[in-house]
C-alpha cells in the first residue's frame, strides 16, 4: 500500500512535527529517518549559533585594538599645558618620581589606572600589588595597553613601558614580580590616574 504522511505544521527548522506514516503495508516507517534528518539540521543550526557568537566575541577584541591604536598627538608645548609638571616630566621626557612620594602605591580600592596623559585605561585593581620598592606595581597591563621597547639611559639594559595610544613614558618592567606573570610593571604614579569602581 501506498506510504501517506499526514499533515502537519512545519516546526521552525523546517521539520514535520509530527509526521507518522499511514500504512498496511510491509517496511521499515518513515518518521525515523525524518527524525534523523530533523536533528541534523537543528545541530547544523546549533553549530551556526556558536560560531556567530564566537565571531561577536572577535569583533569586540577587535574594537578594543582599534581603540588603543588611535594615537593621541600633541605637540611639546601643548602636552606642557595639559600635564603638570611632574606628570609632564615624567610622561613626555622620561622622567622618575620620588619612591613613595604617589598616594596610588597605597590605594588599595577596586578600579582602574589609566594614562594621565590620553585616559587611556592601562592596568586593573586585580593586577595590583605591594612591591614594597615605593611606586604602584603590576603583575600584567590590560590587553593593548601598553608597549616596551629597550632603555639603555642609565648605562644598562632595562625594558621601559609605554602607554600605545600617546606614547607616554609610565616606568619599567621587571622579571621578579608575583606569580601568574612573574613581572613586575614599576609605574609612575604621577603617570597614572586612578578611577575607583568595579574593576577592568
Amino acid at each position: 500500500m501506498p506510504l501517506a504522511l499526514s499533515s502537519r505544521a512545519l516546526t521552525p527548522y523546517g521539520c514535520a512535527a509530527a509526521a507518522r506514516p499511514t500504512y498496511g503495508g510491509r517496511g521499515k516507517p518513515a518518521y525515523s529517518r525524518i527524525r534523523h534528518r530533523c536533528a541534523i539540521v537543528v545541530a547544523i543550526v546549533k553549530r551556526s549559533t556558536v560560531l556567530t557568537g564566537v565571531a561577536g566575541l572577535l569583533a569586540l577584541t577587535a574594537v578594543g585594538a582599534r581603540a588603543a591604536q588611535q594615537t593621541v598627538t600633541h605637540t611639546d608645548a601643548e602636552w606642557r599645558k595639559l600635564l603638570s609638571p611632574q606628570a609632564y616630566d615624567v610622561l613626555r621626557h622620561e622622567g622618575t618620581e620620588m619612591a613613595f612620594s604617589s598616594p596610588l602605591d597605597e590605594e588599595k580600592r577596586a578600579g582602574t589606572y589609566s594614562c594621565a596623559g590620553c585616559d587611556l585605561a592601562l592596568y586593573s585593581s586585580k593586577t595590583k600589588f605591594d612591591s614594597g620598592t615605593g611606586w604602584p606595581s603590576f603583575w600584567a597591563p590590560l590587553p593593548h595597553a601598553v608597549a616596551t621597547r629597550t632603555d639603555t639611559s642609565l648605562g644598562m639594559a632595562r625594558t621601559e613601558v609605554h602607554c600605545t595610544r600617546c606614547a607616554g613614558h609610565l616606568g619599567h618592567v621587571f622579571d621578579d614580580g608575583p606569580k601568574p606573570t612573574g613581572l613586575r610593571y614599576c609605574m609612575n604614579g604621577v603617570a597614572l590616574r586612578f578611577r575607583p569602581g568595579p574593576a577592568a
